[in-house]
């Protein structure tokens, strides 16, 4: 997704000499170990991606979450002190925390713990949600907790469209949800957080991209992101894949079956730049472990830096730069996507 300089202008309250300098030492490590093909690590993450919870309310049929096929168990965070003690340990160096992975993050009843603990330590905060949680309560919750910025899933812009991959959903609690979070914006008198519309692009939808732009705008949010869709098992085809293929994260190739748009070069920035971690303290090496496969460290017993620092981490790195097409997680994955998301 782009930074639009709206949202650079919400980043730069948190930018500190320190976190420059680590941003740079990450940049630079990642470099050296593409041009060493062996993994150099001279910063610690710039993101952290800590998830609050797995659990959902709706059953997208393109999220193992939804289809309840995640293969690790299900929970939230009922303890924040692994949390906090790893946000402690990067907070002088990181630039944000991200507050979800699988799940939906208001389902959690230390969210807003979570986000306040972000804003104490002056972090970007960041979270997606299918905004069917944005009551009144809640709606003042967030703004007083500090979070910088919301996206907000909406993928339709009539109940027929919006339901058939947001199953269970309703479109009406996203809309008035959303108008409900700006109001108190307006009412408190604060700034954050910054709203994006996400709008995944299928086949059932892509006739309304024009209209969900109007839309955002009539609401008010600051910015409409078009997104391409995450297919699993694509090879065959998928009956959501939009019909015009520049809006597809995938191509039919001369074999007669679909591939992803990726070259799948052997790096992968997320190991240098981003740390993930599951409501159980389980640190992944990306968002794309969704099942927690590729388990690194345990933030409740060990240091986050000693982790990072890993033989095992280090040694999944040099898989990477080996060969990331042997790696089953990465064939799917966006980095180095040809099509560019909107």
């Amino acid at each position: 997704m782009k930074t639009t300089f709206k949202e650079l202008s919400y980043v730069l309250p948190v930018v500190t000499p320190r976190r420059v300098w680590n941003y740079a030492k990450v940049v630079s490590s990642f470099y050296v170990s593409k041009v060493l093909k062996r993994p150099v690590v001279w910063g610690l993450p710039i993101y952290l991606l800590y998830e609050p919870t797995n659990y959902c309310n709706l059953r997208c049929p393109q999220c193992p979450t939804g289809t309840r096929e995640l293969a690790r168990p299900e929970g939230m965070v009922d303890d924040t002190e692994a949390y906090r003690k790893t946000v402690d340990e990067l907070a002088k160096d990181s630039f944000l925390v991200q507050l979800y992975f699988q799940g939906e993050s208001y389902l959690s009843p230390k969210f807003f713990e979570m986000v306040e603990y972000a804003t104490s330590k002056n972090l970007f905060s960041e979270i997606s949600t299918n905004a069917h949680f944005l009551t009144d309560e809640n709606c003042r919750k967030t703004i007083e907790a500090g979070l910088t910025k919301m996206i907000i899933s909406i993928d339709g812009t009539t109940q027929e469209v919006f339901e058939k991959y947001r199953v269970r959903g309703r479109l009406s609690k996203v809309i008035e949800g959303t108008k409900r979070l700006i109001e108190w914006k307006k009412k408190l008198g604060r700034r954050n957080p910054y709203i994006v519309f996400q709008f995944i692009v299928f086949s059932h939808n892509e006739h309304q991209i024009e209209d969900i732009k109007k839309l955002g705008k009539e609401l008010g949010v600051d910015e409409v992101s078009i997104k391409t869709a995450q297919i699993y098992n694509p090879e065959n085809g998928n009956e959501l894949m939009p019909r015009n293929e520049q809006l597809s994260r995938y191509e039919l190739g001369a074999d007669g079956h679909y591939h992803i748009k990726s070259d799948l070069a052997n790096h992968c920035w997320f190991l240098w730049h981003t740390a993930s971690v599951t409501w159980d303290n389980r640190v992944v090496p990306c968002c794309f472990d969704k099942h927690a496969k590729y388990q690194m460290g345990d933030t409740a017993t060990q240091s986050f830096r000693d982790i990072w620092h890993s033989k095992k981490y280090t040694n999944f790195r040099q898989a990477i730069l080996r060969g990331r097409k042997n790696i089953d997680m990465c064939t799917n994955c966006t980095e180095g996507l040809k099509v560019l998301e909107a």
